[in-house]
């Protein structure tokens, strides 16, 4: 194969989201279905949760992409720390008003209860919430209770659940949805998906059954570490193509450099 071939492929794992990159597999589109069906209902707020890796990012910045054209909607990916500025962004962002001056908590509440009810309610989309205080996340639990903002709150599957899970935010959350790690007939379709959407149909077949279970092993079907591991993995294939090309003789993925590509990225202790 041609160097450029292992470059490519490399390239299509590199860890960065991407909207046009997400890849249809049954069981996430159900998942992101019932999200976005759940966007209609008369709810609150919609906390969506899992470990680090298994696509709540992506989720969001595809649902923002979906809607983006038929509703107000804004996403935060970084979360705004600083309660003033947090608040001069929601109203500039939601109702194009621009404060040079602080903006706290109780002035911004009297913007939106002075707004009128429209049927099209804003919908801000948090990720990364569990780095919110306790106290700004109780502010915006106050924030939808008046019925004229949506939320829908991404964060790790921690400790910091408990914030969300308590009383005055349970009545407040209409669907709670967690993604989990892919199983291995997942991960599978889901690196072969990827390789051939960038054209490296060769590279999507050397993955075996073999060497899918021993990925899957190494990374739990996580896909930010499956994404770590094979953007490493191909990086040594480009290495090895140039220096000692008899290190990748062969049809199939080598176990040994997904093992060394493991302890690279510190999935396995060297």
């Amino acid at each position: 194969m041609k160097p450029s071939v292992y470059k490519n492929s490399r390239d299509v794992f590199l860890d960065v989201v991407n909207v046009n990159d997400y890849i249809q597999l049954e069981r996430i589109s159900n998942i992101y279905q019932s999200f976005k069906d759940s966007i209609e209902k008369p709810f609150k707020m919609i906390l969506l949760y899992g470990k680090p890796g298994t696509g709540k990012s992506m989720f969001l910045s595809k649902l923002h992409h979906s809607l983006q054209y038929s509703q107000k909607i804004c996403l935060y990916k970084t979360p705004i720390l600083d309660e003033s500025e947090f608040f001069k962004t929601l109203a500039q962002d939601l109702y194009n008003l621009k404060y040079n001056n602080e903006l706290n908590f109780t002035q911004f509440m009297k913007v939106v209860e002075n707004r009128e009810l429209s049927t099209a309610i804003p919908l801000i989309l948090l990720d990364e919430a569990q780095l919110y205080s306790i106290a700004m996340m109780e502010k915006i639990r106050l924030l939808s209770d008046t019925r004229k903002v949506k939320f829908i709150i991404a964060l790790h599957k921690t400790e910091k659940e408990d914030i969300v899970a308590k009383e005055h935010f349970k009545s407040r959350i209409w669907e709670s949805i967690q993604l989990e790690n892919a199983p291995a007939s997942e991960l599978r379709i889901y690196i072969q998906k990827k390789l051939m959407r960038a054209n490296c149909i060769d590279t999507a077949d050397m993955f075996t059954k073999k060497s899918i279970n021993l990925i899957h092993k190494l990374t739990d079907g996580n896909y930010r570490n499956t994404n770590k591991l094979l953007y490493t993995l191909f990086d040594i294939y480009m290495y090895y193509k140039d220096s000692n090309p008899s290190k990748i003789k062969g049809s199939e993925i080598s176990t040994k450099i997904i093992e060394m590509s493991a302890i690279h990225t510190g999935l396995i202790n060297a």
